[in-house]
């Protein structure tokens, strides 16, 4: 059983800050990358940014210059510094986990429950 759990949601103003943190748990699944994505309503779920385990990352263009994410590989958590919100960074935020279960090459995604994120203006 692979368990994501999110935290720090919350509502701010325009141009504040917030931190997201998601912490993987699950015996016998080898994590290879974990992300961030994130979903308004009406529309589909889009990846904000992603880092493996090799520290590559990925950062969607309307985002760059403004978030950053980071993982404690010991802990099995990653984390969203988002700062400089904009209303059209409100969603609900979901963070996911890309790994192997038992040793097996079949790969599986699995998600967090998502936190909300409102940006007033």
């Amino acid at each position: 059983q692979v368990q994501l759990v999110e935290s720090g949601g919350g509502l701010v103003h325009t141009g504040g800050s917030l931190r997201l943190s998601c912490a993987a748990s699950g015996s016998d699944f080898s994590i290879n990358a974990m992300g961030w994505y994130r979903q308004a309503p009406g529309k589909q779920r889009d990846l904000v940014a992603r880092i493996t385990n090799g520290g590559g990352m990925y950062y969607a263009d309307s985002v760059k210059g403004r978030f950053t994410i980071s993982r404690d590989n010991a802990k099995n958590t990653v984390y969203l510094q988002m700062n400089d919100l904009k209303p059209e960074d409100s969603a609900v935020y979901y963070c996911s986990a890309d790994g192997s279960l038992g040793g097996r090459s079949q790969q599986y995604r699995y998600w967090g429950q998502g936190t909300q994120v409102t940006v007033s203006s």
